[in-house]
């Protein structure tokens, strides 16, 4: 198959294009920067360099292709948040409409039914004749290099959500398996999946890290939502990216993610928090 992956050499993206490769598809990436049009080409895919916000480069990318891998990265600069996530929707589906695509992953969150406005899901539900697949993963694991600033200088992970909150935690490598089980796999229709690595409380998710990196006593409290969305604004976070992430940091701690997680829960991946700890630990 021609398949499209978007996302440039990502955490998700690149082990896919890696996988599709191997499989003996031909892959094209999608970037925004001409630098990592190289390395791309070292894969055995096709660079194709522009933005998601040209509608004219995506459609003229998806030219040709039997399906394509969507996903909508967070842009730190955009202060509207909700419409920058419309506009990129729309690009998507758009292209997909005008090169008669027919199969169609999009990646999504595992809090897609709680911020319903912030997910694509919606947009590419629209579709007619194409079979999509929401994918809803869970904390990814390589946010916890988010937190390594916050742990030197506090001693702590905090977030508004923490303690004995159970969080789904996901390896991006884990994702990407699943893109290529749903590409090869015939879905027609709508299809929501769910894709997770561990499940694990916050508190035992911090007790592997902190081992790792010798403070077994690592504490990972839940804070108030106000106090956090405050630390991220001060971090120079747009306000609307800011107040999303909250609200699903608060979903978790409120446990409405997990009780729609629960409801299709997935068969865990191969690659556990256990795993991940080493690497988290040389980036410490």
């Amino acid at each position: 198959m021609k398949i499209i992956v978007t996302g440039s050499l990502g955490n998700i993206s690149k082990p896919l294009a890696i996988l599709l490769i191997e499989k003996g598809h031909d892959v094209t990436v999608i970037s925004s920067d001409a630098a990592k049009a190289e390395t791309i080409i070292a894969l055995g895919a096709k660079p194709a360099i522009g933005s998601l916000e040209d509608t004219i480069f995506l459609q003229e990318t998806f030219k040709g292709a039997d399906a394509v891998y969507c996903m909508i990265p967070f842009n730190m600069a955009e202060q509207d948040q909700l419409g920058y996530f419309t506009r990129i929707a729309n690009n998507y589906v758009q292209a997909i409409q005008a090169n008669n695509i027919k199969r169609v992953i999009n990646l999504s969150g595992w809090a897609a039914e709680v911020i319903k406005d912030h997910s694509a899901e919606g947009f590419f539900n629209d579709l007619k004749d194409v079979s999509v697949t929401h994918l809803r993963p869970g904390s990814f694991y390589s946010n916890f290099y988010g937190f390594i600033g916050m742990i030197k200088t506090y001693g702590m992970i905090m977030s508004n959500y923490g303690g004995d909150d159970m969080i789904a935690f996901v390896a991006p490598e884990d994702i990407a398996d699943v893109v290529v089980e749903e590409l090869e796999t015939p879905s027609p229709g709508i299809k929501i999946r769910y894709v997770a690595s561990d499940e694990l409380t916050c508190n035992e998710a911090a007790h592997i890290l902190g081992t790792a990196i010798g403070k077994p006593d690592l504490q990972w409290p839940a804070l108030p939502a106000e106090q956090v969305q405050q630390g991220m604004e001060m971090m120079g976070m747009p306000k609307d990216l800011a107040a999303m992430l909250v609200a699903m940091q608060q979903a978790q701690h409120s446990g409405e993610i997990q009780e729609k997680y629960f409801q299709q829960r997935p068969v865990l991946g191969k690659r556990k928090l256990k795993d991940f700890a080493p690497l988290f630990a040389a980036a410490y």
